[in-house]
Order: structure tokens, then sequence, then C-alpha cells
């Protein structure tokens, strides 16, 4: 069994190989721009800091922090990375397909390029939506709360663990048109499968919006309704690349009455 499995492995260590390469050419290129990418990944923050200063005075003396000698180096390899990832997702996406490549048709080897562009594009779309529509909204909720009894002091290690959870939460998540896009496209999933899974799909949406997203319901709600939307969107995917065949193995046939 494991001979039969060795093949697999040896393909799946080169993809990994090159796929890690990747992402470490591209974090050698965020590296030198870190600054710049911190203060993108801070903003919603420093927004959440100012517009609650404006209306509490304890939240006005809040700041941004470190609690270790080296937590400037640490956020700054930790941004790094994310913008590396963000950065090498199409090559990533890539090797990917040309794991599961193989063992796919030569109809459905053709889909390789709505994988790589759609899955990057969706993702991206997903981290957007997070950075200016749930960050902002979120951060403000949770530094309000409290900030009348409590000076906000943010500690910069986790919050920057904190937004790259929610960025690549969000992103995944995105991607559900494309998933389903191409299981439609092999066969694997009609319209119809999507409909009858929709009631145990929302359960599971709002359980993944609960993990993801922080700790207050607005921002559960601006993970949840979005992809309960796409899930309706997929469904529409799916009803043109691969539509439920009505069954008409049951329709009574035309008796033909002409003598």
């Amino acid at each position: 069994m494991f001979e039969d499995l060795k093949p697999h492995l040896i393909e799946l260590r080169k993809r990994l190989f090159l796929s890690v390469t990747a992402v470490l050419i591209m974090f050698a290129l965020a590296f030198s721009f870190h600054n710049e990418i911190l203060a993108w990944v801070i903003g919603p923050l420093n927004d959440a800091l100012n517009t609650a200063s404006a209306t509490m005075k304890n939240a006005a003396n809040g700041s941004i922090t470190t609690q270790q000698v080296g937590g400037a180096f640490f956020v700054a390899l930790k941004v790094s990375f994310f913008a590396a990832f963000i950065g090498a997702l199409p090559y990533i996406l890539y090797q990917l397909w040309l794991f599961v490549a193989p063992g796919l048709y030569e109809n459905e080897k053709k889909l390789v390029i709505p994988f790589v562009v759609g899955g990057t594009v969706m993702f991206l779309v997903g981290v957007l939506f997070a950075y200016y529509v749930v960050t902002p909204l979120g951060f403000e909720f949770l530094i309000k709360f409290g900030s009348e009894l409590y000076l906000p002091m943010i500690n910069i290690e986790d919050y920057v663990g904190f937004f790259t959870k929610i960025m690549i939460g969000f992103g995944l998540a995105f991607e559900l048109p494309v998933i389903a896009f191409l299981l439609g496209a092999m066969g694997l999933i009609t319209d119809r499968t999507l409909i009858d899974f929709f009631k145990y799909a929302v359960v599971s949406i709002f359980v993944a919006a609960a993990i993801l997203t922080p700790p207050d319901i607005l921002s559960q709600l601006l993970m949840a309704i979005p992809l309960i939307i796409l899930y309706g969107l997929s469904i529409l995917i799916v009803r043109m690349v691969n539509p439920e065949e009505k069954d008409t193995s049951n329709l009574p046939a035309k008796v033909n009455n002409e003598s």
C-alpha cells in the first residue's frame, strides 16, 4: 500500500517545496516594506481608536503597545509572511492544481485558469471585504465596549495574529463560488445538491463565522450574511454548468390516437 502512495507523496513534497520557495521569495520582498505593510494592517485599529477617543474619555488615552523585547521584530516577520502568502497565492493555487491534475479527465484539466484566477480574485475580495467593512465596525464596537471603565492598551502581537486570522478566514470563505463551480463542472454536484444541503450550510456558516470573527454578533453577521449570499450565487453558478436533469421516466407516454 505504501508503494502505491509513494509517488503521490513525492509529488506532494515537490509541490509543497515549490510553494514554500515562492512564499520565501515573496517574504524577502515584503520584508523590505514591512513598515508600510504594518501601517496598512493597523489602519482599522487606529481608525477605531480615533473614533472611540472622540466620544469616550478613557479611549482618548488608548494606544498600541508591545510587551516583548523583540516584539517589533516578530510583528514585522508576521506581517511580511502574511503579505508573502497573498503575493504567492496564485502560484500556490497553481501548484495545488498540478498535484490533483493527474487524476482529472482532459476536459477537467482545462479548468486550471478559472481555478487559479478565480481563486485568487475571490480570496482578495474576501480580504478586502473584511478590511474595509468587517474590521472597522467590529474593532470600533469592541474598543468602545467597556472603554468607560478600562483604558484600551492594544498589544500589537495579539492584534496582528487576530487580524491575519480574520483576513485569511474571510479569504477562504469567499472561495465558495469557485469551489462550487469546479465541483459542478466536474459533475460532482448539481444545483439540487446545494439546494438540498442549504439548511445544513446555513448552520455551518454561522458556526464558521463564530470561530473566525471577533467575539461579537455584528462581525459574525457581517461574515455569515455574505456567505449565505455567496451560497445562493453558487447555486446559480452550478445550475449553469451542471443543472439537475429532470426525471422523465415517470411521465406518461404519449398516446397515438391517429387512425
